[in-house]
């Protein structure tokens, strides 16, 4: 895994203002809200466990850690972190809900808080108070904290994807530019292949890398997996479309994408076998720190993923949540430590050690000084303004965080490029697949 610490990350970015330029007050200038913000007091004896994701950039670990040791100075309310890949999360959340016993916080992924909302304690007032205070949640993330009226999870974070490239191979292919349409960009992957530079994406069960290039290739295309009620919608000439480029593409990759997870374009890309992936920013950092990979760091360049026949751009990005269990012991000390780590120097401290690898959730912190400190940083910027939800355009909720944990698009592209299923019948799976979940 390739990590960066907090000091490599501000010589990386060189512009990047001090944490001490944000003090109390934020980017903007507008002081924290603090009287608007419910007060929580923790139980006496109080101590959290907190379940997160491997981070992939240590500066932003580092930042996290660090507000959450201002939290038990200022509290007296340990705080244990436990970390998993980003595979596990998923699995040992949903675990620690059904049985009620584990860890009393989550970060978790897209919407799984709603594969168990009835196991999570109501956060409406907090994220009330902080859509008020810092300017609104965008829509497509809120959207995975929210169950109808009710915030079940607070949403963190937006860890955008963009193609990252290099510009030299790009051009010794014979692109003066990068083809910003769909078409274009399967003859540059052709000619990149031709090279012996290919590109390539993940088709293996990637949480992140494998859901957002399948949905971004269904999207492009004008698919859907369900319609606007939440019916079945997979079979579709749309569909066939986006299947039939994804062959075309995956010709052009390099072996073994089928069985790519999130860690795998990362280290394919860095030792040299590949030269166009789409990742978060960690990729560039992995790379400016290594002494040995500064060439590969020089030639580095980022965009958003190709337009398709849609004729608008289309994305899904990661996104993360901050869940509390109602199994948990100390409910006020837990939520008195969201609404702590959601202050504003807080957040913004973090949003700055990560480093462009994750997007606020709230707007009044987009003009944190990190997205303008590089230009690698731009296409990362507006993630969480961009987003599609994942199940598109149906409803968010119970299905579709079931649907994708079961990675019954990822699945169905990968069956169809493979060979091991013609389109017809991977899309006939998909749709009994998504039958179990959706169910008009």
């Amino acid at each position: 895994m390739f990590r960066m610490n907090r000091r490599q990350v501000m010589a990386g970015a060189a512009g990047l203002l001090g944490t001490s330029a944000l003090g109390k007050f934020g980017i903007s200038g507008q002081a924290f809200a603090q009287g608007s913000i419910p007060t929580y007091t923790p139980e006496e004896g109080a101590e959290l466990r907190l379940l997160r994701w491997v981070p992939f950039v240590a500066a932003e670990e580092e930042a996290w850690n660090a507000n959450t040791q201002a939290f038990t100075e200022a509290t007296g309310v340990p705080v244990r972190i436990e970390q998993e890949s980003w595979e596990d999360v998923r699995p040992k959340a949903a675990v620690a809900a059904n049985i009620g016993s584990g860890p009393d916080l989550v970060m978790g992924w897209f919407d799984d808080a709603h594969q168990y909302p009835d196991k999570l304690i109501d956060v409406t007032d907090l994220a009330t108070a902080l859509g008020e205070a810092h300017g609104g949640w965008y829509p497509g993330i809120e959207g995975y904290g929210r169950r109808g009226d009710q915030f079940i999870a607070l949403p963190l974070c937006t860890i955008g994807n963009a193609i990252c490239y290099r510009a030299s191979h790009v051009e010794a292919a014979g692109f003066s530019e990068f083809p910003n349409d769909t078409d274009g960009f399967l003859e540059l992957c052709k000619a990149l292949q031709a090279n012996g530079t290919p590109a390539g994406f993940p088709h293996g069960k990637a949480v992140g890398d494998g859901n957002n290039y399948a949905h971004w290739l269904l999207w492009s295309h004008g698919g859907k997996m369900v319609d606007e009620e939440g019916n079945v919608a997979i079979d579709s000439p749309e569909t066939r479309a986006a299947i039939e480029y994804a062959q075309a593409l995956y010709a052009t990759f390099i072996p073994g994408t089928e069985t790519w997870q999130d860690i795998n374009n990362n280290r394919a890309f860095l030792a040299g076998q590949c030269s166009l992936i789409a990742n978060g920013v960690s990729l560039y950092y992995a790379a400016r720190n290594d002494p040995e990979l500064q060439e590969i760091a020089d030639d580095i360049r980022t965009t958003t993923m190709p337009i398709g026949p849609v004729g608008e751009s289309v994305e899904l990005h990661q996104t993360s949540t901050l869940a509390i269990f109602n199994h948990t012991r100390y409910p006020e000390a837990a939520k008195a430590y969201l609404a702590f780590m959601y202050q504003a120097d807080k957040m913004n401290d973090w949003i700055e050690g990560a480093s462009a690898y994750c997007c606020q959730a709230l707007r009044g912190f987009e003009d944190n000084p990190v997205w303008t400190a590089s230009p690698i940083h731009e296409p990362y910027s507006k993630a969480s303004a961009s987003l599609r939800p994942n199940g598109w355009p149906g409803p968010l909720g119970t299905a579709s965080a079931a649907a994708m944990a079961d990675y019954v698009l990822v699945d169905m592209f990968a069956e169809a490029v493979t060979g091991q299923r013609t389109p017809d019948q991977a899309i006939a799976n998909a749709e009994r697949r998504l039958g179990r979940y959706y169910r008009g």
